[in-house]
């Protein structure tokens, strides 16, 4: 029998190399957690750069020397120290493929994702977004790549279509937002456990595990 709900809610974006990491690292340590069948995961949205383009395909490793006013060179170090990370996660990453892209259209999916589909089908869209983005270099601001990708994890075309086409859930993306800023999350991932612990970065599978166990305790006193 499931045990009582516990929620986790992860503020993430699509194209945070640090949202894919610590999402791994968090759930390494739901993988050894005795009452992980009782959570709850869901993912909520937040975007790095919201003033990002649209099909702009500007490499993300011109925009991070621009960023950190570093050169190329430098840039570059530090997507492959980033790369080197993912990969101890068992994680596929081609940084300097990576292109700068807007992501509130893929957020927008992720809710439609939520609301037909669940929680997982939700996380498999976000795995599939992730994966384009940085495995595959693809412009995930792209319609016809979002559509592409949508309709390979499972979701409805003719649901996609209509979303793709308007603005539906572009109120639920910014009720994400401000309820992040409410929390103070300046950047992702940001995690909220039960409205009451919350964990900023990509911390390591030992500092999930250890909160995970507070959470539990803290909702079923002895």
């Amino acid at each position: 029998m499931v045990e009582c709900c516990m929620r986790i809610d992860i503020w993430s974006d699509v194209v945070c190399p640090w949202c894919a990491i610590g999402r791994s690292r968090l759930d390494a340590a739901l993988a050894t957690f005795p009452h992980a069948d009782g959570v709850e995961a869901t993912l909520r949205s937040f975007q790095l750069d919201p003033a990002a383009p649209v099909g702009g395909g500007e490499p993300m490793a011109e925009v991070l020397a621009r960023k950190y006013a570093v050169s190329p060179a430098e840039a570059a170090t530090m997507m492959a120290r980033t790369e080197r990370l993912a990969a101890d996660e068992g994680l596929v990453m081609h940084m300097r493929t990576t292109i700068h892209s807007n992501t509130v259209d893929a957020h927008r999916l992720l809710h439609l994702a939520l609301e037909s589909g669940g929680r997982p089908l939700q996380k498999r869209l976000n795995c599939e977004l992730m994966a384009a983005h940085f495995e595959h270099g693809e412009d995930v601001s792209d319609h016809d790549v979002l559509r592409k990708i949508a309709l390979g994890a499972g979701l409805d075309a003719s649901a996609v279509d209509a979303v793709l086409a308007g603005d539906r859930y572009a109120d639920a993306v910014a009720t994400d937002v401000r309820q992040a800023l409410r929390y103070g999350a300046t950047g992702v991932p940001f995690f909220v456990i039960d409205d009451k612990y919350g964990v900023s970065g990509a911390q390591p599978t030992q500092v999930f595990a250890g909160v995970l166990e507070r959470a539990w305790a803290d909702a079923h006193p002895t």
